[in-house]
This record gives C-alpha cells, structure tokens and sequence, in this order.
C-alpha cells in the first residue's frame, strides 16, 4: 500500500515533462559570433535543449543574417537538433561566406583544404582562406601558411600574409609562438627587404 501511495504522489506533486524548462532568448548578433569564434554554437544549441531552432531557421532564411546562416548551415550538415542534410548545410555556409562572415569563409575555405563534404580543391581552398585572412581571421592565416609551405600558391602572395601575421594579436601565449614560427618560415620565402617593408604594410580591411 506505501509503495502505491508513493508512486501516486510521486505522479501528482512532481513536474510534468519540459515543465522545468526555462525559455531560452534567442542569441544576439554579437553572442552568436562569439560561440563561433570559439566553436561553441553547435554545443550551446544543445545545451539549450534545441528550443530555438525556429528561430534560428527563421533568422536564416527570413532575415538572411550571416552568424544565423552559419549556424543553420553547420546545424543542417552535422545534424544538430535537425534532420541531417549536408548539402543544404553547406549551401547555407556559402550564403553566410558571400555575405563576408570571415568565421563563414574560414570555414568553406578549410572544408575545400581538407575534403570535408566536399572533394578537395585547393585553389578554391586559397580563394576563401585569402578572403578570411584580410578581415583578420587568424585561423586562415595560419592554414594558409601550411598551404603555401606545400608549394601551393603565389610567392607574390607571402608578403601579404607575413604582414597580416605581423599584426595579428593574440593573449594566447601557444598562439603567439606559432605564429611567430609561420613568419620565419615565411621570411625565409623571401628577401630581406621584402620581409621588412611587410611589417609595415598593412593588408587587412
């Protein structure tokens, strides 16, 4: 009889189902960018139980906001809190990237690097991880050194990418030590008096 009395009370007195959730507020412009920058945005959508996704898909594809383009894109490819479809994904990717998000650019011009959901391709890998790199997207940067170091690539572009690295800023103490090693690596690709006229130049937008 207590074990029936229990489970009854149990029942009755505890919460019903989602009844606990708390409303999440949808991301501003500068959160959402942030969770990029950091590649949390997947992790948080899931964190906050998948309640935004109409929202997110509405910023989409309504608003046609980039950071939003980017999430839904990544959520649809990885099949974050949605059915999974790579293609649509990487077409929302695109968008975000034609409209200037840098993390956007990045992100197809590593993809094309790499062969991620798509064939490797690495003049288009150039194209996208240049266009990152002058609105100071470190990560592009970086790759494109690696790039280069595999004989891909301009040596007319070395120039412009040791400057960006020049003036790159970073509180990350590992950060800092790479890229003070990419530019070595670069310095030695050409002349001395190239190497000091790009620390002067200033290449970013």
């Amino acid at each position: 009889m207590r074990i029936f009395l229990a489970l009854f009370l149990l029942l009755t007195l505890s919460p019903a189902k989602g009844q606990n959730l708390q409303a999440v507020q949808i991301y501003t412009d500068d959160q959402l960018l942030s969770l990029i920058k950091e590649n949390k945005h997947l992790s948080q959508v899931v964190l906050d139980e998948c309640q935004l996704v109409q929202d997110i898909e509405a910023r989409a594809i309504k608003a046609k906001k980039p950071s939003y383009q980017f999430l839904w894109g990544d959520m649809l490819a990885y099949g974050v809190c949605v059915k999974k479809d790579i293609e649509l994904g990487l077409h929302y990717m695109h968008l975000a990237a034609d409209q200037g998000l840098s993390e956007g650019l990045e992100q197809i011009g590593r993809y094309y690097h790499v062969g991620k959901f798509m064939q490797v391709d690495m003049m288009q890998a150039i194209v996208y991880l240049k266009a990152a790199a002058a609105m100071n997207n470190l990560a592009a940067q970086i790759r494109l050194v690696n790039i280069y170091e595999q004989g891909y690539g301009s040596p007319l572009d070395y120039p412009m990418l040791y400057s960006q690295l020049h003036h790159a800023v970073t509180d990350d103490k590992v950060v800092h030590k790479k890229i003070k090693q990419l530019k070595k690596q670069l310095a030695t690709k050409m002349p001395t008096h190239v190497v000091a006229a790009a620390k002067k130049a200033d290449y970013t937008n």
